[in-house]
């Protein structure tokens, strides 16, 4: 999995115990950097090990894929497929751009499509290789400060004490309510998500190029596998957040229907997408979070999904995420302590995550228009791709490579 693992420590560092709480790709990418910047993490997951499973599939864009390469892991062993291109299409089948799918940069690496499954495992793998403590069915209740450092007590009676927690606990994080009780709630973007993988199908496009389509009433994307499996997903609007209990009872069978009567007057694929599709993922509502006012206090931080959810049109989940790991690796091995190092972190990630979050919100908008607002979309959509090349408009997101050896300071 490495390819020159080295660990670059900080005098002050050696002995530092970290907790990390939650064991997704947040946590791992944590773990993993702490570790290389000399601190000793220990890993806390609320799911059975059993719960790998939970979760489709994911792209890892360019900039999180050079993060992971700054912790020394080697990103063509983690699974998945290059997927570099990507072209968007509206629903009458015209096609709107057609763009590399990251910075272009020689040596940079191509975009690739994974299942989350398969990235967990692939980051703790790595992790228990290099000597990481893993604990699993671990739920925290509360953490409080120490003389020395934070407690942090779980639902099954036990505790841990270390310098340092954090939380990287998603979307519903305990560490964020307990660093900030007035921490906001996620916000509903009006968006589920469904998906799948479809089988004994031909579509138009080649593997490696990721087809999104706005459709005249639900969003669509696929690509080819190279297995010759068709991955896919699709995003039904809701006026209003479904309950846990509304979502249960819709059926497989109606969640298919839907999708087929969202799409049957669109051009494309996606409807026979649909049909050879022996399961349906389905249900899953789609959050963000403007913005979560405080970070940390008292030797707790939140990072990923705790501290700057970004909707999923924005691409980057995962990728912010792994950035988050990295950059705190870097912040608490260049910092005298741990609260200017989350300082530090604080100041390098806010501005960059929080462009991430509307970014995402003004994507997601555009796959929920209204009959009328459609109309006006598509008509504002071709105006902009006709004059603006995406690729260069986010050129932003792609920006500079994190460079491990590079000096971080607050």
């Amino acid at each position: 999995m490495y390819s020159h693992h080295m660990t670059t420590t900080t005098p002050g560092n050696e002995g530092r115990t970290a907790l990390v709480i939650g064991g997704g790709v947040a946590g791992m990418a944590a773990a993993l950097a702490l570790k290389k910047a000399g601190l000793s993490p220990r890993v806390f997951e609320a799911y059975p090990r059993a719960a790998d499973g939970v979760g489709a599939f994911l792209t890892l864009a360019t900039n999180g894929l050079e993060a992971l390469s700054a912790i020394d892991v080697d990103v063509t062993t983690i699974g998945g497929f290059a997927t570099p291109r990507m072209k968007l299409l509206l629903g009458t089948g015209a096609e709107l751009a057609d763009f590399e799918y990251g910075p272009g940069r020689p040596g940079a690496p191509e975009a690739r499509t994974i299942r989350r499954a398969d990235l967990y495992g692939a980051l703790r793998s790595e992790a228990e290789r290099r000597g990481i403590e893993l604990r699993y069915g671990k739920q925290l209740e509360d953490a409080t400060p120490t003389a020395t450092g934070v407690r942090a007590r779980f639902a099954d009676g036990s505790e841990a004490e270390g310098d340092l927690l954090i939380g990287a606990d998603g979307l519903r994080s305990r560490v964020r309510r307990i660093v900030d009780p007035k921490a906001p709630e996620a916000r509903f973007v009006g968006l589920l998500n469904a998906g799948g993988y479809a089988r004994g199908v031909e579509v138009p496009g080649n593997v490696g190029t990721m087809r999104m389509i706005f459709g005249k009433r639900c969003f669509f994307g696929y690509m080819p596998s190279p297995s010759g499996e068709v991955w896919w997903f699709a995003n039904p609007a809701r006026a209003t957040l479904p309950t846990p209990a509304e979502l249960a009872a819709i059926t497989a069978e109606a969640w298919r229907r839907e999708l087929l009567d969202a799409f049957a007057d669109d051009v494309g694929p996606a409807c026979a997408i649909i049909e050879a599709t022996p399961e349906i993922f389905a249900g899953w509502p789609t959050f963000d979070f403007p913005r979560v006012p405080v970070w940390h206090r008292d030797g707790m931080l939140v990072i990923g999904d705790a501290a700057h959810a970004a909707s999923p049109s924005s691409g980057q989940g995962a990728s912010m995420a792994i950035e988050d790991g990295v950059v705190l690796g870097k912040c608490l091995r260049d910092a005298p302590d741990v609260a200017r190092g989350f300082a530090a972190y604080e100041a390098a990630r806010r501005a960059r995550v929080e462009r991430m979050v509307a970014h995402g919100k003004r994507s997601g908008d555009g796959k929920t228009p209204g009959p009328l607002g459609r109309v006006v979309r598509d008509v504002f959509l071709r105006a902009i791709f006709s004059v603006a090349p995406m690729a260069s408009a986010n050129d932003w997101i792609y920006a500079t490579p994190i460079v491990w050896d590079d000096v971080t300071r607050a």
